[in-house]
């Protein structure tokens, strides 16, 4: 499963859709609904009425989840999307960009 390729934190790249080729940071992953909040991707607008508790009312802009397999992790090197891969360096799993060999953590 890609949800443990991908962490919040992470910058990526979106791969495909409305948003193709914008880059953001990871907010959140949701492993079990194979989504992730990325931020200033794929936001959705909600227009509210006024109430008591926002007497203005207004439109709100907040980032909806998109699939994960629509992003694709930043790699370190040049910022393109890449594919990760995990090896054991000094007794640590690590993930590592598949197109440029870097470690991306630890």
């Amino acid at each position: 499963m890609a949800a443990a390729k991908i962490k919040k934190g992470d910058s990526v790249v979106v791969r495909s859709g409305k948003d193709k080729g914008r880059t953001g940071t990871v907010l959140q992953v949701m492993p079990k609904e194979g989504k992730v909040l990325v931020e200033g991707v794929n936001v959705a607008t909600r227009h509210r009425k006024p109430t008591q508790t926002n007497p203005n009312g207004g439109i709100d802009r907040v980032p909806a989840p998109m699939a994960i397999s629509k992003v694709g992790l930043a790699d370190p090197k040049d910022g393109k999307p890449t594919r990760v891969r995990f090896e054991t360096k000094d007794g640590k799993k690590v993930r590592v960009a598949v197109k440029s060999g870097e470690t991306i953590d630890g």
